[in-house]
């Protein structure tokens, strides 16, 4: 078969197993995948003996910012971060604060999404459509959507951009029956507000104190309440960003019942724990996320979920946040911060060097959940 490119020799790796192995590729996409390729003239030919060839990482997760006047390269300059890294799709969400068109229809804000980032990334993207209480009719809108190709949504429990538990309900019920999926951002609304309005009333209001505003109790209570509206709705969930033992708990009750209920972590709860909050408020405020950064034993409870298959995806809930930009306002009360980090680049870095060379994953672990299962 013909091949414009010829990797040699390398450890070829996948989700079953590894094997020293040529790789053909032609106009962007694998030929094929031998011992022994024979060569070709015409072929550019790369030695990858002692060297690991992996698929392209799938990050099913980011908060891109589309192109605009004042900043016209600002998605290009995402996907070519996400190239750099080893991501070769990443999936969107035109969340408010992306700079997404929001016109009240759903199946509108997807096309003009398309017209402003249409030829502007280095590597392959889609969209994930936010569902907010601006989109009336979404509901109705989830069929001919997913016909279109769209199949994930997401929608969120808190912000002013949550949406109410019956509409969460109607979605989850609409997206399963139909072949789609909904994504949900869990945490408990009515406990997030408690708090955050209990620790500014008593003049708690630096960057740390966002981590105590989002206790682990919170994502677990949400987590628990998505898992029981899909239940009731006879629907899938995809829950995002889980980050706590806790949550991780409500998820294994729901797996271990037969629900299906899958979940992603991300690399900064892999990595990173809540000691960054104790950090001047100038440097915390990169550490403002939702949900917070969680503590080491957090962490290595979401290293044995991802070990043993509780956890099926690591995704980067990628904010590209500036500290001097959108993160400038530090001294500001913490509700006021936006979150969010970046992550885009390093996503397959952070696994491998603390997930495999740490000895926490197998290479074809970390294949599954950085390729192979963000691909089904």
């Amino acid at each position: 078969m013909a091949a414009e490119l010829i990797i040699r020799g390398g450890t070829v790796v996948t989700a079953a197993g590894r094997r020293t192995a040529d790789v053909a590729v032609s106009g962007g996409v694998i030929t094929a995948v031998e011992a022994r390729l024979p060569a070709r003239a015409d072929a550019r030919e790369i030695d990858a003996r002692g060297l690991l060839v992996l698929p392209g990482v799938i990050d099913v997760h980011t908060h891109t910012r589309i192109a605009s006047d004042a900043e016209p390269d600002r998605f290009f300059q995402d996907s070519a971060a996400a190239a750099f890294g080893g991501t070769t799709t990443f999936l969107c969400f035109n969340n408010p604060g992306t700079g997404s068109p929001r016109t009240g229809s759903l199946a509108d804000d997807a096309r003009r999404w398309r017209a402003a980032t249409d030829a502007d990334s280095a590597v392959d993207y889609g969209l994930s459509p936010v569902i907010t209480p601006a989109e009336p009719d979404a509901v109705a809108e989830l069929p001919a959507l997913i016909d279109a190709g769209l199949p994930t949504f997401k929608a969120f429990m808190v912000y002013d951009f949550g949406v109410a538990d019956a509409t969460l309900s109607a979605l989850l019920a609409a997206a399963g029956a139909h072949g789609g999926m909904l994504n949900v951002h869990c945490e408990d609304r009515a406990r997030l507000e408690a708090n955050t309005a209990r620790l500014l009333a008593a003049g708690s209001s630096a960057p740390r104190h966002h981590a105590d505003s989002r206790p682990p109790a919170v994502e677990a209570a949400g987590t628990r309440h998505a898992i029981e509206l899909a239940t009731a709705a006879g629907a899938p969930l995809y829950i995002v960003h889980l980050s706590s033992a806790a949550a991780l708990a409500e998820l294994r009750r729901a797996r271990a019942a037969g629900r299906p209920v899958f979940a992603e972590t991300c690399p900064h709860y892999l990595a990173l724990d809540s000691t960054r909050y104790e950090l001047p408020a100038a440097d915390a405020v990169r550490y403002v996320i939702s949900p917070p950064l969680r503590s080491a034993e957090d962490r290595i409870a979401l290293w044995a979920g991802l070990a043993d298959g509780a956890l099926g995806n690591i995704a980067t809930d990628h904010v590209p946040d500036r500290l001097a930009v959108e993160k400038q306002n530090w001294r500001d009360p913490f509700d006021r911060i936006s979150n969010g980090a970046p992550g885009i680049e390093t996503l397959l870095t952070v696994v491998y060097s603390e997930g495999v060379a740490a000895g926490r994953l197998s290479l074809e672990r970390m294949v599954d959940l950085l390729a192979t299962t963000p691909s089904l």
